[in-house]
């Protein structure tokens, strides 16, 4: 996929120095967000079973682990990821993304999911997306919310994050029928 100022794919096993930079430079910035991560997760070797393991999801239409990296594809600016995919009568995913702190703010996360949205009920054929936030992360809320997505309930302690078990605003977009 290609936006107006990004490219949105899957990486290769040889591009791991890509998500490890990522991953170094945006630790304490994604922390909150995240669930606790152990020192494999910033080595190359780690990176590098990551990405592995995403191109095998994808195959196996589990999970599609997207980057959205620069023109160039010299800098990685965010990740998203359609997971927990579900086929037969639900055909649906969830939807989970983090963008780099110096790319906060410039709509760049709002412009790739825009059109990660168009993929999954297009050529994915997902006929929802469901996408969870943690109700102090307002500004995912608004993008979510920008993105047309619909808030359908609340879990209380829905996931462990960065330690603790949270509690999370439940939303979905649904493909218009047509």
């Amino acid at each position: 996929m290609r936006t107006a100022r990004t490219i949105i794919r899957l990486l290769e096993p040889d591009e791991a120095p890509l998500l490890l930079r990522y991953r170094t430079e945006n630790c304490q910035h994604l922390e909150p967000w995240e669930p606790l991560r152990t020192t494999a997760h910033y080595t190359l070797e780690g990176c590098r079973q990551t990405i592995e393991a995403g191109l095998e999801a994808a195959r196996a239409d589990r999970a599609y682990p997207f980057v959205v990296l620069t023109p160039d594809s010299d800098e990685m600016i965010a990740g998203f990821t359609m997971a927990n995919v579900v086929r037969g009568v639900f055909q649906a995913c969830h939807l989970g993304y983090g963008v780099a702190a110096r790319h906060e703010g410039k709509g760049l996360m709002f412009e790739a999911l825009d059109a990660a949205i168009r993929y999954a009920f297009g050529p994915l054929d997902f006929h929802r997306v469901m996408a969870n936030y943690m109700p102090r992360n307002e500004r995912s809320g608004r993008l979510l919310e920008r993105l047309g997505f619909e808030r359908e309930g609340y879990a209380k302690r829905y996931l462990k994050i960065d330690g603790l078990w949270e509690d999370h605003v439940l939303t979905a977009k649904v493909r218009a029928e047509g």
